[in-house]
């Protein structure tokens, strides 16, 4: 029985901010798929411009946890926002994303762009449960100013 893998060379692109389980399975699942799997990690700047607003973790130690995921065989800094110019540094087969993309303009503009180079898009499920988004939420609320004692209204 043959090991071989779909694809040569997998491509993960994503903030990895407040690294979650969410993030893992991509990497997993992608692994799965590709011999070799680069992960992309978007600088603050990147991320900044594509969500308004920084990582709450800093790219280099954003950059040192994904590297380290087993399933993981380079990572990668993506500084600009196409990824058909991150393409043309990387030369990966496929790129993987949640399929929180799929159906969407931004998933159907960046399948357009891949296939013009021969590049598939592939979508693993998005973990609804755990997101980013949802910790930073978590932390916003638990640092959020407590209102003054004269402030509460009583009832």
């Amino acid at each position: 029985m043959s090991d071989r893998r779909p694809y040569r060379v997998g491509y993960a692109p994503g903030a990895y901010d407040l690294f979650h389980i969410g993030h893992l399975n991509i990497l997993r699942h992608a692994r799965q798929q590709c011999d070799y799997l680069v992960a992309g990690v978007v600088s603050d700047e990147m991320a900044e411009l594509a969500k308004a607003r920084r990582p709450v973790i800093p790219l280099i130690e954003r950059l040192e946890i994904v590297r380290n995921i087993k399933y993981v065989d380079a990572a990668f800094v993506e500084t600009v926002p196409d990824k058909v110019e991150t393409w043309k540094q990387v030369r990966f087969d496929v790129l993987f994303k949640g399929d929180d993309w799929r159906g969407t303009a931004k998933g159907e503009k960046l399948e357009q762009d891949f296939a013009a180079v021969g590049v598939d898009v592939v979508y693993f499920p998005y973990t609804v449960h755990t997101s980013s988004t949802q910790l930073r939420r978590a932390l916003d609320s638990l640092t959020a100013p407590v209102p003054e004692t004269g402030e509460l209204s009583r009832g």
